[in-house]
């Protein structure tokens, strides 16, 4: 495409959000209307390349987008310049396309949004009820419009001939040349402001080039805070190179419910690793990740399921009578001489029958005749049975196990009572195929945090670090390995470095503290301006752990290959960091571990007291579960809530799922509860 300054024909693509117009395109009117715009009022500078139609998933927006944007960078061809979107920008709980696209944006384009939102404003208050954003990616100008054919085509149109300029911008043009001859050149090329020379222009020039005129205080960008995003367009962290003044006064990242966090984890953790293990005791916890069959049958023998006499059984079955124990059979392995008719063996249970026997006859149906002449060992045995079947108390081979047979399942865990071990192990197993089990790293952060461990009294300010070992704890009672990066100060070069050092020896790092508003929470800057990461949540209404973050970071492993590992940033309280490591941290645990179903055991129990709700937000209250008389469960708390209160995890089996309300749930009413641990007796 040509960057001469009249008239370049630039591409656009029109991508509808609509989870409606996904199944039935027939419904979708917005697209014509946008092009429409672009026909009548764009000038003859634009031409509709490509159009697209994805439901209401922020992942489904975001690859469309992405396809788009990032083909020129990939050598694909030319990427369209400007891409809209319609739809998904207002309140519903669907409308999730400025949470899509935000996260995209390389450079943000707040000055489009305020002319888009000034347009329909005029036209109607509750145009302020929209949420557009805009901005760049790559080389790609990037603006969102409402679902409604007639919102679309005002906001559109509000923007449209200041567009050409921006996005010969994005893709390199000579700024210098684009803007030879000033702003008011620009507003006529363009046919907008006081420049322009068509009916659209406004009458009125305040005697100024820019609007920003410099000769008054009250002129823009002087005093007041200088908040550089909207939570709800740009949900980016504080820039701490700003300073403490321009940082935000609310979280600029969406308040999402747990549910939607736990899909976020879900769909951001690491598939498992599959990995070849040895069978011992190392295997224990660990998930098959194929299916495991017996190399060798079990028994691999013909073998006495009693002790007795092995017998070769007369076609009569009448084996009354004396005989003469000829051999011994025990379970040791040997070699043991062929048996005829009219002689016994002695066998021991287990033991292989010696080549020619039969059956085996019980010892409690014998009776000793006489010994051999040193005493020792027996000579003549009387046999009291008759009617003696073949095959009387013998293990055929391969009767337990079959070589071949399937005996372990993909996704099965090997527990801690050793069966599945034994099994393997009886069957020739010596190697497995299973799930890799993620090696976790904690790391706590905060100047005030001290070792919990360090002697003497702490100065003012000072807090011991309790999270640290409490959350390594948790995390090794569940077999995974844990490495400790020890604490981090509230200094972005320090935190970056633990983060970094965290994130090429381990797989998950859990951090807890810096992710609240002040100056010093350093977590989210960090993670994503200096490791290049992603947070995918940085709020969740919930009590407690409402400033719970899940971040992933792209880092390039062993085998020089870029590969996403996950970061949790837990709150700094004791009993918000231990909840949120049971709710969030080990759902993507198990995930990377091939365990399903995901997370704690959900059960339903009844409450023993009544329970005080928050008035705003869901709780995950720590209480015990117990076992009562009557076989129901019953849930009891554990005592004060506070999310700095570190007794409220004392004892604590379970977090009992309470919603918000304004009066208490009363005694009795039945509720869910996750276990975190086991289920107590109160008998």
């Amino acid at each position: 495409m040509s960057l001469s300054r009249p008239g370049p024909v630039l591409r656009a693509a029109i991508l509808i959000v609509s989870t409606t117009a996904a199944q039935d395109p027939s419904t979708d009117s917005a697209d014509a209307a946008v092009r429409d715009v672009f026909e009548t009022d764009g000038g003859g500078q634009w031409t509709v390349t490509d159009s697209a139609i994805v439901g209401d998933v922020v992942a489904h927006i975001q690859r469309q987008i992405m396809l788009w944007t990032d083909s020129r960078r990939e050598g694909e061809g030319d990427a369209v310049n400007l891409i809209v979107t319609t739809g998904g920008t207002g309140f519903a709980v669907a409308d999730d396309t400025p949470e899509a696209v935000s996260p995209l944006l390389h450079k943000d384009a707040p000055g489009l949004v305020h002319g888009m939102l000034a347009a329909s404003l005029a036209v109607t208050p509750f145009a302020m009820m929209s949420r557009p954003v805009a901005g760049i990616r790559n080389q790609t100008v990037i603006i969102t419009l409402p679902g409604s054919p007639k919102g679309a085509k005002e906001n559109l149109r509000a923007v449209l001939r200041t567009l050409p300029h921006a996005c010969l911008q994005a893709v390199g043009a000579n700024s210098r040349a684009l803007h030879s001859g000033g702003v008011r050149r620009l507003e006529q090329e363009a046919r907008v402001g006081s420049g322009a020379v068509d009916g659209h222009a406004h009458a009125h020039h305040h005697g100024h080039d820019h609007g920003h005129s410099h000769g008054h205080g009250h002129g823009h960008g002087h005093g007041g805070l200088v908040r550089h995003t909207k939570p709800s367009e740009n949900p980016k962290s504080n820039d701490p190179s700003l300073g403490p003044s321009r940082r935000h006064r609310e979280s600029p990242y969406p308040m999402l419910s747990v549910e939607k966090a736990l899909e976020l984890i879900k769909e951001h953790t690491p598939a498992p690793e599959i990995v070849a293990e040895r069978v011992g005791s190392a295997l224990v916890g660990a998930v098959l990740a194929r299916d495991v069959k017996a190399r060798e049958n079990v028994p691999a023998f013909r073998a006495s399921i009693v002790d007795g006499y092995a017998v070769v059984v007369p076609r009569d079955g009448d084996m009354k009578g004396v005989f003469p124990v000829t051999s011994v059979s025990h379970a040791a392995p040997g070699e043991a001489a062929a048996l005829k008719e009219g002689e016994i063996a002695r066998i021991t249970t287990g033991a292989p029958l010696p080549p020619g026997a039969t059956s085996v006859i019980m010892v409690e149906d014998t009776v000793l005749v006489s010994m051999t002449d040193d005493d020792k060992e027996e000579k003549e045995i009387e046999i009291l049975a008759d009617n003696v079947k073949e095959g009387e108390n013998i293990r055929e081979v391969g009767s337990d196990i079959r070589q071949g047979d399937l005996i372990l399942g993909k996704g099965e865990q090997v527990s801690t009572s050793g069966g599945e071990i034994g099994l393997l192990a009886a069957t020739g197993v010596a190697e497995v195929q299973v799930y890799r089990r993620p090696t976790i790293g904690v790391l706590s952060t905060g100047d005030e945090i001290v070792e919990s461990s360090r002697p003497g009294d702490l100065r003012l300010g000072e807090v011991r670090d309790t999270n640290r070992p409490t959350l390594i704890s948790a995390a090794e009672e569940r077999g995974y390995e844990v490495i400790d990066f020890g604490i981090a100060s509230d200094k972005s070069g320090s935190l970056e470095e633990h983060l970094r050092q965290a994130l090429r020896q381990t797989d998950l790092v859990i951090t807890t503290g810096g992710v609240s508003m002040g100056e010093l929470d350093l977590l989210k800057p960090t993670i994503e301006r200096s490791l290049g990461g992603t947070i995918h949540f940085g709020r969740v209404a919930m009590k407690p752990g409402k400033p719970t973050t899940f971040a992933t970071v792209p880092v390039k492993d062993n085998a020089g290959e870029r590969v996403s590992k996950v970061i949790f940033s837990l709150p700094g309280n004791p009993a918000s960091a231990l909840v949120t490591f049971h709710l969030f941290v080990l759902p993507a645990l198990h995930q990377m571990s091939g365990i399903s179903p995901l997370g704690l055991t959900r059960v339903p129990v009844t409450l023993s007291h009544d329970f005080p709700l928050d008035k705003a937000r869901p709780e995950y209250q720590r209480a015990i579960v117990s076992i009562t008389k009557d076989g129901t469960l019953s849930a009891t708390s554990t005592g004060g809530q506070r999310s700095s209160k570190v007794g409220s995890m004392k004892g604590a089996n379970a977090l009992l799922c309470l919603p918000s309300g304004l009066e208490p749930l009363q005694k009795g009413t039945k509720v869910e509860a996750l276990l975190m641990g086991d289920i107590r007796s109160s008998l």
